[in-house]
């Protein structure tokens, strides 16, 4: 989760989150009750398979922002804020990824939103997406991983204890609420994923930002190698290096459009 190191990337896109808090609201936003609670959200009508968004560690769905505007306008889509950000009410259950994805398949059936989709997710949203795509194989056309968080992130060296006294401040400072509850279970999320089959069919496109590649520090370099492996876990998946740091659908929101254009049309070329 960071440019610098697991834990700064964290600290730097939840500062950005809160800039974006203050942007207005996505075109077409809407309110609904699902699962009794308030879930703000776009839910864009169009051609199948339906493209799926999830946010970054207590993300808001502003930033998908610019990718939206620029995908084909014929596409589908679905972009959501998590229970606890933005004006989606908090949740009573865990903030683990067995129980956001159950609440993000749910909304789906409840908006009309029917399988197979192209699962797009940066950062922990990534993780979120992984666990979806193994859990459920044959709802998923297609797994586009931004800059996604590795099944291992926080363990060994990317663990908050191995951190300095500062990023550990400043992360004790940002890290409240929904977004606390979040990585305080991303390695119970990670056993999850591991726990489950990689899906051996389903293509996966592997967004990688090359910027912190250049780093080389030891948290840094744990990173970077997990920013590699991470396309290990899933034998056919397509890595594709982008010019960015950790806020690829900010830097460079043309990467993740035509990544999911290509999974879109390579979707419709095995139909």
């Amino acid at each position: 989760m960071s440019p610098m190191s697991t834990l700064r990337r964290a600290v730097v896109g939840l500062l950005t989150i809160i800039l974006l808090a203050g942007c207005a609201g996505l075109p077409g936003t809407q309110i609904s009750q699902v699962d009794e609670r308030p879930l703000e959200f776009v839910a864009h009508p169009g051609a199948g398979p339906v493209v799926v968004f999830e946010n970054g560690l207590g993300g808001h769905m502003a930033w998908w922002g610019k990718v939206l505007p620029a995908l084909p306008a014929d596409t589908a889509y679905f972009a959501y804020n998590r229970p606890g950000i933005g004006q989606s009410a908090p949740a009573s259950t865990p903030r683990d990824g067995q129980h956001i994805v159950a609440e993000l398949r749910r909304a789906l059936q409840q908006q009309g939103m029917q399988p197979p989709y192209v699962l797009v997710g940066h950062s922990l949203g990534g993780l979120y997406m992984q666990l979806f795509a193994r859990q459920h194989p044959q709802d998923v056309a297609a797994l586009v991983l931004v800059d996604s968080t590795h099944p291992r992130q926080l363990e060994g060296a990317g663990a908050l204890e191995n951190q300095s006294l500062l990023v550990r401040g400043v992360a004790k400072v940002l890290l409240t609420g929904t977004a606390k509850d979040e990585f305080d279970l991303v390695n119970q999320t990670g056993q999850q994923v591991l726990a489950q089959p990689t899906p051996a069919t389903t293509p996966v496109t592997v967004l990688s930002a090359a910027q912190p590649m250049k780093e080389t520090s030891d948290l840094a370099r744990f990173s970077n190698v997990l920013r590699e492996d991470i396309a290990r876990l899933y034998p056919n998946a397509k890595q594709v290096w982008v010019d960015s740091g950790h806020a690829i659908p900010l830097d460079k929101p043309e990467a993740v459009v035509n990544a999911i254009t290509a999974a879109r049309a390579e979707t419709r070329a095995r139909r």
